[in-house]
């Protein structure tokens, strides 16, 4: 059976400013959908919609079928990731990858295999406060692939990861999507969300003013 997330005229406020207005997009199983705009057009907010962290003032979004806000408070199985993540400075990489783990029921072969994903298998033991940020964006993209996510949202991802290594990130997404996931990537790479993704939305001041697909 697919996943489906429905957003329909969608619009929210924050402090009096409109930061998401008349959103309407459908996301489905096995695809990868981009959001690209500059700092301030609403990409952070829409993935904060969709994850149900925030819900819309006027429309609605639904998760196969069920609103959002009304009885069901975010998509079941999601992986998030929003822009530098925070962990526990006194526990390892592996400890915080641990802790999040036993929330999803996450085995120690998929807790060492993701660590590996994220090419932190050899830091595993290292304290969380003596990561780079590199690292610490690294262990981010672990915590949202553990429990293999049906909603895969991530936002800007690959910031301060070295260019060697956007290569297989970008792999490691295509995998998810080929999995079967629905996954929403941020990005101010053009050229990532062009080769990467399925459709493509242009943000600006908190609506979608284009869509591109392949």
């Amino acid at each position: 059976m697919k996943d489906l997330l429905e957003i329909q005229h969608a619009s929210k406020w924050l402090r009096k400013a409109k930061v998401l207005d008349d959103i309407s997009v459908t996301l489905e199983s096995g695809k990868i959908y981009g959001l690209q705009g500059i700092n301030g057009s609403g990409k952070t907010m829409l993935l904060r919609l969709m994850a149900g962290l925030i819900y819309a003032d006027i429309g609605w979004v639904r998760w196969n079928g069920k609103a959002l806000g009304q009885g069901l408070d975010f998509p079941e199985g999601t992986g998030l990731f929003l822009e530098k993540p925070s962990f526990l400075d006194r526990y390892t990489g592996k400890q915080n990858l641990e802790l999040l783990g036993g929330l999803k029921g996450v085995s120690d072969d998929e807790l060492e295999r993701t660590l590996k994903d994220v090419g932190l298998w050899e830091a595993r033991d290292k304290k969380y406060r003596k990561y780079s940020l590199g690292m610490k964006q690294r262990l981010g993209i672990g915590a949202a692939l553990l429990g293999g996510p049906r909603l895969l949202l991530l936002d800007e991802p690959l910031n301060a990861i070295d260019q060697e290594s956007v290569d297989h990130f970008q792999k490691l997404f295509l995998r998810e999507r080929d999995r079967g996931a629905i996954v929403v990537l941020v990005s101010h790479d053009a050229a990532l969300l062009d080769s990467t993704c399925d459709r493509k939305y242009l943000m600006e001041g908190g609506r979608i003013r284009l869509e591109t697909e392949k």
